[in-house]
C-alpha cells in the first residue's frame, strides 16, 4: 500500500510547501500546528500571496487561549499571520464550552465554501489534525468539527473530521524527520493509522528523505 495521494520527496519540506501554496494561490487555507507547521508558515511570509483575499481557518486546535504557547492559532499568528493581512482569521478557540465551540466552528465550516487548501501533518502515532488512534472522532461521518483528545496528548482539542478534510479540493500533508519514518512506513505497509484515511479531491504528501527513506 502507498500513501493515499501523490507523494513528493523533497529536499526541504517547508520551502516546497510555500512553493506549492504560491502555485495554487488559494483563497482559503486551513492551518495546523507543531514545529514543522511553524517552519512552513515562516516560509510563507516572504512569498507572493494575495493575503487580503485569503480566509484563514484551522484544522485543529488545543482548547487554550490564543495567548497560550500551546495554541496553534497563537503560533501561526506569531510566525505568519501578524506579518501579513489575511481577509479574515477564523480561530477555533472561543470563550464557550468545548462542545459549544465545536458546534460553532462546525456551523462556520458548513456555511463557508470548501476550503481551498488544508495543511496537515502526521504525528509519531500516525494521527493527523487531532484525529488520534482509537478515538471516536475517527468514525464521525456527519459532523465537520468535533471535540477530541486522548490520554497521550495534553489539552482537549477541536478537530476537523475526515468528512471536513475530504470536502477540500486540495490537502497538503507535510512530514519531516526521522521520528516520522515509522508511522509513514506503517501506513505504507497497510496499517490503518488515522493518517492513512486522509482523502480529498487531491492529496499531496511532501516528505523529506529522512521520512521516506
Amino acid at each position: 500500500m502507498e500513501l493515499p495521494g501523490e507523494v513528493r520527496v523533497v529536499d526541504d519540506v517547508a520551502t516546497s510547501f510555500a512553493e506549492l501554496v504560491v502555485a495554487r494561490q488559494p483563497r482559503s487555507i486551513a492551518l495546523s500546528g507543531a514545529w514543522l507547521a511553524r517552519d512552513c508558515y515562516a516560509a510563507l511570509r516572504n512569498v507572493a500571496l494575495d493575503w487580503p483575499a485569503i480566509d484563514v481557518f484551522f484544522g485543529d486546535e488545543r482548547f487554550v487561549p490564543v495567548e497560550s504557547p500551546d495554541s496553534n492559532e497563537g503560533q501561526a499568528r506569531r510566525v505568519l499571520l501578524d506579518h501579513v493581512s489575511p481577509r479574515a482569521i477564523h480561530g477555533m478557540y472561543a470563550n464557550l464550552s468545548l462542545a459549544d465551540a465545536a458546534d460553532a466552528y462546525d456551523e462556520l465550516i458548513r456555511r463557508s465554501p470548501p476550503i481551498d487548501l488544508i495543511h496537515l501533518g502526521v504525528g509519531p502515532d500516525g494521527h493527523t489534525a487531532s484525529l488520534f488512534p482509537h478515538t471516536e472522532a475517527l468514525d464521525e461521518t456527519n459532523r465537520f468539527v468535533v471535540p477530541n483528545g486522548d490520554a497521550l496528548h495534553p489539552h482537549p482539542r477541536l478537530t476537523f473530521t475526515f468528512p471536513a478534510i475530504a470536502r477540500s479540493p486540495l490537502v497538503v500533508v507535510a512530514v519531516s524527520g526521522e521520528e516520522k519514518r515509522e508511522p509513514i512506513a506503517r501506513i505504507r505497509a497497510g496499517e490503518n493509522l488515522p493518517a492513512a484515511n486522509i482523502s480529498a479531491s487531491e492529496v499531496i504528501w511532501l516528505l523529506d528523505r529522512d521520512t521516506f527513506g
